[in-house]
């Protein structure tokens, strides 16, 4: 969970797609996961492919790297200094190697002294593990494991236990924790504390001298060895809300905190006078601190707290944020303010994002009555509602549990903004299922990314650039047009870039100058999966991790096409790679992204050896037409892992048909001939011959491919059956047309029709020989009919042959 730092905007979220680099290292674990600040620590980074690591990429300031050194293949031994002032909380990491950036881990910095499990001595009651007050314990829950510490307290000691687990992002760890007395009673529990989601708080003021036992173990007692914990114990303050949840960028305020076994209380808070995403409130006394902060809203904009008048809504001024608790079961908390008829506000709850157990349901209606609008839930745990006003009038929003629930804990927060255009960038969240997301970039090489964009409240073109980037390495972008969601990104290593990396920024803006819009970059790493790949615990980064890796042993280049890919036709795309002395392996390749109602086919793989392969490329009746920049990745085994690279942007130009058909349909008796007509619609003229062939005739039928110009108006097609042809209407007959410019086809699918076949009519059996009739007078010569009337006349003739019978035409 991390502090929003509210940026005045719409959204437009892009995202990046999974870009693995070049034999992309593994990172499984980050061993001890956490220590006290102000310390230096020794850590073990482990996973796979890890021996040329070079450096510890931290994503929040405050922890130094001061040795690096590669065990082996799958071990890494750190020495990390942790500054005094280090803010509290978990901190995010990868390890840079020569050849890649690993996947993101997390690491968290603590308050109090740290102590060991003492994981053969503590599974006892009788025998608890002794600990002081105000530490940091780290342990293992195993299987039907359970760990037990006792501590000494004077009567009226406030005790607090708190266990960071699932959030430590290792494994699918639901923690439980429990303060017991000596004679086994349990004075107080937890499982879930919604504050902090699935891991567990539990307080209590001590009833009297002496010894108390604290319980951790797996709540269905279902632990393993990845269920790594760090149980902070002691007198520190641990409030469950805080009113307001949010404030003014660098102003004081003085904020309310509820929940806390001792009772509430105020405390003085001077926010940062910048957008700080990693800005949290602590709670601090004499005795302690929490042992993480608290997910805080900085704003421009001021706060409003409910009154708590159960008779008159507490007035406000939009823009601002609404402030409250639902104390009690049933309570409805309510705020008014004017609006003018057609002014627009976004109102934007604030509550099981910031950890308050409140499921919020939102309504605006009038002042005098009736309802305008409502939300329970849009599109994530809290409420969101866009509201226009009606007609000139006082309006009021209120808020309430879905359940009807309250209590001190539900705490929210309502921001009623004007609406603003927003653009948020973000690659795609990275997990087990896609992989690393980053992008290691080979020396000399390129690799591509994929950039997704979701505009709301402004739109337009959007042209991207990055900033932070290593050394060496450029980045190569389309505009993206207004309407698109999609397109791909180029990211290019020069050949004497250095091996190194950083993390950078990804931003957009829209091409119309006019337009003001703030770009903010947004990652999600969903750590911790349970069934059906549900994320139970997710990390959220602003940058993206871009580094300069050793050269791949291969790259790639797209031919670019001479000629465009039709609509409802076909393409060729020719890939030729280059191998490095001593490279054979296969390389497969494909596109990582097509353009709007293009197709591209999976699978295509460059054979051991050689250095060319064709993708197939087909264009749908409604593809865009436009020139697009596609890119294609190509992928293989080299000496230390996985490698991927891509070709350079190529435009491929989406153009509309050179000509349409229309179809009749054909019919015959099985071993006839079936004459099919089909009329030409010239669209654009084009030089030279085409060629055109009929496909899809059933089985024994048989045409000759034909050419045509741009003059032809006709085609008559001679499908000739045999006996053996299949009986029965045969559907999807069509053509495929080839017209040839600068060397190179351009292949059209034309049409659709049909051919039915039938069997032969019995034959009569021969009549008596009757007397020869007087010879007629000889008819006048007639002109002789064209092939086309001929197969008209035929095509009459049959049809009136099979009078009283099926219609081969219906």
């Amino acid at each position: 969970m991390r502090p929003y730092c509210f940026l005045p905007a719409a959204a437009v979220v892009l995202l990046v797609a999974s870009a693995a680099s070049a034999s992309s290292p593994v990172l499984s674990t980050v061993l001890p996961a956490g220590a006290q600040r102000g310390t230096e620590v020794e850590l073990t980074l482990s996973g796979d492919r890890l021996a040329d690591a070079q450096e510890i990429l931290w994503y929040q300031p405050g922890i130094e790297t001061v040795s690096l050194e590669a065990a082996d293949e799958k071990n890494v031994k750190a020495t990390i200094r942790i500054a005094a002032d280090a803010r509290l909380g978990l901190y995010d990491l990868r390890v840079r190697t020569a050849t890649g950036i690993s996947h993101l881990r997390t690491f968290s910095v603590g308050a109090y002294p740290e102590i060991a499990e003492a994981a053969d001595a503590n599974s006892n009651f009788e025998a608890p593990q002794p600990i002081p007050l105000n530490v940091t314990v780290i342990g293992v829950a195993q299987n039907e494991d359970d760990d037990f510490y006792v501590i000494e307290a004077r009567k009226g000691d406030r005790i607090t236990a708190e266990v960071e687990g699932i959030r430590l992002g290792k494994t699918l760890f639901d923690p439980y924790v429990a303060i017991l007395n000596p004679q086994r009673f349990e004075l107080v529990r937890s499982d879930d504390a919604s504050l902090v989601r699935q891991d567990p708080i539990v307080q209590l003021i001590a009833p009297e001298d002496g010894q108390y036992i604290i319980q951790v173990r797996e709540s269905a007692y279902q632990g393993n060895g990845n269920c790594h914990y760090r149980l902070h114990v002691g007198n520190f303050p641990r409030p469950r809300a805080f009113v307001p949840a949010g404030g003014p960028i660098g102003e004081t305020i003085e904020v309310q905190w509820i929940g806390d076994i001792e009772g509430d209380r105020t405390q003085a808070v001077t926010l940062p006078d910048h957008a700080d995403p990693n800005f949290g409130l602590l709670a601090e006394d004499d005795r302690g601190v929490s042992p993480a902060p608290y997910a805080f809203r900085l704003s421009p904009f001021g706060n409003v707290i409910e009154s708590g008048s159960t008779s008159e809504p507490t007035p406000f001024a939009p823009p601002m944020g609404l402030n409250g608790v639902i104390r009690e079961d049933g309570e409805t908390d309510r705020f008014s303010f004017e609006a003018k008829n057609g002014q627009v506000f976004d109102l934007r709850v604030f509550a099981r994002s910031l950890g308050s157990p409140l499921d919020a349901v939102l309504v605006v209606s009038k002042k005098a009555g009736g309802n305008v609008g409502a939300n329970d839930d849009s599109g994530g745990p809290d409420s969101y509602y866009r509201f226009t006003a009606p007609e000139d009038g006082e309006y009021v929003v209120s808020i309430r549990d879905h359940l009807q629930k309250g209590s001190p804990n539900h705490f929210y927060r309502i921001e009623v903004t004007p609406v603003e255009p927003k653009l948020t960038i973000s690659p795609q969240n990275e997990n087990p299922q896609i992989g690393v997301v980053t992008a290691s970039v080979p020396r000399g090489n390129r690799l591509a990314m994929l950039v997704n964009a979701s505009r709301a409240d402004f739109g337009g073109d959007l042209a991207f650039s990055a900033e932070g980037l290593p050394q060496g390495i450029a980045l190569d972008a389309d505009t993206m047009a207004a309407g698109i969601a999609q397109m791909p990104v180029l990211l290019s290593a020069s050949a004497d870039a250095p091996v190194a990396g950083t993390l950078a920024n990804l931003t957009g803006r829209p091409t119309d100058e006019s337009l003001s819009v703030p770009s903010a970059l947004a990652h999600t790493v969903e750590l911790v999966q349970g069934r059906n790949n549900i994320p139970f615990w997710t990390r959220s980064v602003d940058r993206l991790a871009v580094s300069v890796s050793e050269e791949a042993p291969f790259s790639i280049e797209v031919v670019e096409p001479k000629v465009p890919l039709v609509r409802n036709g076909a393409m060729q795309l020719k890939v030729v790679a280059t191998r490095a002395e001593g490279f054979t392996a296969p390389i497969a390749v494909s596109l990582p992204w097509n353009p709007p109602g293009i197709g591209s086919a999976g699978g295509v793989s460059i054979p051991e050896g050689q250095n060319e392969a064709l993708i197939p490329l087909n264009a749908a009746d409604n593809a865009g037409l436009a020139t697009w920049k596609i890119v294609v990745n190509g992928s293989s085994t080299g000496p230390k892992g996985p490698v991927t690279v891509s070709s350079q942007l190529v435009p491929l130009t989406i153009a509309e048909k050179f000509l349409t058909f229309e179809f009749e349909r054909a019919a015959a008796e099985q071993g006839s001939e079936a004459p099919l007509l089909v009329k030409v619609n010239q669209i654009t003229p084009f030089d030279g011959e085409a060629t055109v062939t009929l496909v899809g005739l059933p089985n024994a039928a048989t045409v000759e491919p034909t050419t045509i110009t741009k003059e032809t108006e006709e085609i008559i097609f001679p499908i000739q059956t045999a006996a053996e042809t299949p009986e029965g209407t045969h559907k999807n007959l069509f053509c495929q047309v080839v017209v040839t410019q600068n060397g190179e086809p351009i292949l059209h699918n034309l049409g659709s029709t049909e051919l039915r076949v039938d069997k032969p009519l019995p034959k009569e059996a021969p009549k008596a020989e009757a007397a020869p009739a007087p010879e007629a007078p000889k008819p006048e010569a007639k002109k002789p009919l064209n092939r086309l009337e001929q197969l008209r006349l035929e095509q009459q003739q049959r049809t009136e042959s099979t009078a009283g019978g099926d219609d081969p035409e219906q």
